[in-house]
């Protein structure tokens, strides 16, 4: 006998997972029902797929390209402070365009009441969308495509989105690798992209048999939402996947982006720049949403969450790795707690400056940070984080639009990150929308009307370049 289920009784995951097979079936795009479920059945074929999103990638970079260029000012302004593995310069300068007949000056003295009624917010400022918002996903730079496709030939190019950024606003390539339990080696890079075929080599006799077991799962790929064997995919050939280092690349960032997989519709989603995981051993939260109280958790869950954007009813049809707590997280997560902060020569055991080391404007910039502008309530020294979540309330200093698929609405709490070594991890906020130090400290003089004159900007950039 067949039993009938009732309505009443489906649950609603049940009712989730019906609603996006059934719009499938309609030929309804899924997202305009506001379902928190990725569609289960392709409507069209890989082929069909394929040919239509090829068809309209340049259009879609170009579309990025103009919002990018309409925002700020992308030109080659490098700085003389290097990145920590003397390889770049770090960029300078507000790059953010204002609005027409404003100054910074006279942003700063406004409300946010009157900021939003004249429209003034810099739109630099507002949340930045995805390069292919309605998709999302990750999407590589191009160094970092190259290096893997010349390590392992394995391809993290997308047919559908490029990397949108210009490289002299990202993070060295590659960047240093720094050990907390051998801080005498300095860099144990050596200049190389660290993969599954060179990590033996370069970290043997530096970290213990747990350590390197865990760095080779980091290096092992394992299927993501657009990289994976099947024909739900945004690459061109079936995929082995992702690893956990082609967006934290030698346990630091190379500016890989994909949007967070905690908020639903789609449209809410906002941007997610990769952050460092140097300095794990001293963080109690991880996640810009989740709020993850382990790196254990953090390792565990990223199969869950970010690698499938928070679905797992299409990770199991993609290849879903569970790895079991008490061996390949553990290992893994010890792994990631051996990555230390880059030297900071002018810092003291407390994290503050050295006044014999330290300049006269990099002094009066941390006079500011632990007094005017209020940094220190958020990044406390010795490693400038509290280990909260904050809410910025941003805003309410403009009225939400939608823009290029983004409905740029309030995104909430959102953690607070380490400031040690933030001269090595452009572009700023979780987002990235902020391409510089400079862009920065404007971004907080404004929304949290510190009233910072230009000088005590520049004093508290100094500051923190010395982090």
């Amino acid at each position: 006998m067949i039993r009938l289920v009732q309505p009443a009784t489906v649950s609603i995951t049940a009712l989730g997972f019906l609603l996006s097979v059934t719009s499938i079936s309609r030929g309804e795009d899924p997202q305009k029902l506001k379902t928190s479920f990725m569609p289960v059945v392709p409507s069209e074929s890989f082929g069909e797929v394929r040919e239509k999103d090829t068809a309209a990638k340049s259009e879609v970079m170009q579309g990025q390209k103009d919002l990018l260029e309409s925002r700020y000012d992308l030109s080659d302004q490098p700085s003389e402070v290097m990145m920590s593995g003397e390889r770049k310069a770090v960029q300078q300068g507000i790059r953010v365009n204002l609005p027409e007949n404003v100054s910074w000056e006279q942003l700063s003295e406004m409300t946010p009441q009157e900021i939003r009624e004249k429209d003034l917010f810099p739109h630099g400022f507002r949340p930045l969308p995805h390069t292919k918002h309605s998709a999302g996903g990750q999407v590589f730079p191009e160094k970092q495509i190259e290096a893997i496709k010349k390590a392992e030939s394995r391809d993290l190019s997308r047919f559908d989105v490029e990397f949108d950024l210009p490289e002299h606003l990202t993070p060295e390539f590659p960047p240093p690798i720094f050990l907390s339990n051998r801080p005498d080696l300095g860099d144990v890079s050596q200049g190389q992209v660290l993969t599954i075929k060179n990590y033996f080599e370069l970290l043997n006799g530096k970290v213990t048999p747990v350590q390197l077991e865990g760095m080779r799962l980091l290096l092992t790929p394992q299927p993501q939402q657009q990289f994976n064997a099947t024909s739900d995919r945004k690459v061109a050939e079936a995929s082995l996947g992702v690893t956990c280092l082609d967006c934290h690349v030698n346990g630091h960032t190379n500016a890989a982006f994909h949007l967070n997989p905690d908020t639903r519709p789609q449209e809410n989603r906002f941007r997610l720049d990769t952050v460092s995981l140097r300095g794990l051993f001293n963080q109690k939260i991880h996640g810009s949403k989740r709020s993850l109280r382990s790196i254990e958790d953090f390792t565990e869950f990223e199969q869950r969450t970010a690698y499938f954007d928070g679905d797992h009813v299409t990770a199991a049809k993609k290849g879903l790795f569970l790895p079991k707590r008490s061996e390949q997280v553990s290992m893994m997560a010890q792994m990631q707690n051996m990555f230390d902060f880059p030297p900071a020569p002018k810092l003291d055991a407390y994290g503050k400056l050295d006044p014999e080391r330290a300049t006269e404007q990099e002094l009066k910039g941390q006079e500011l940070f632990f007094g005017k502008a209020r940094c220190a309530e958020c990044h406390p020294a010795p490693f400038y984080l509290d280990n909260q979540m904050h809410d910025l309330q941003v805003s309410k200093f403009y009225e939400p639009k939608n823009i290029r698929d983004h409905y740029d609405v309030a995104a909430g709490p959102i953690k607070t990150f380490t400031l040690r070594g933030i001269k090595d991890s452009p572009p700023y906020l979780h987002d990235g929308r902020l391409m510089t130090l400079e862009d920065t400290v404007a971004f907080f003089n404004v929304v949290l009307q510190l009233k910072l004159n230009a000088e005590e900007q520049e004093q508290l950039v100094a500051f923190m370049r010395c982090l």
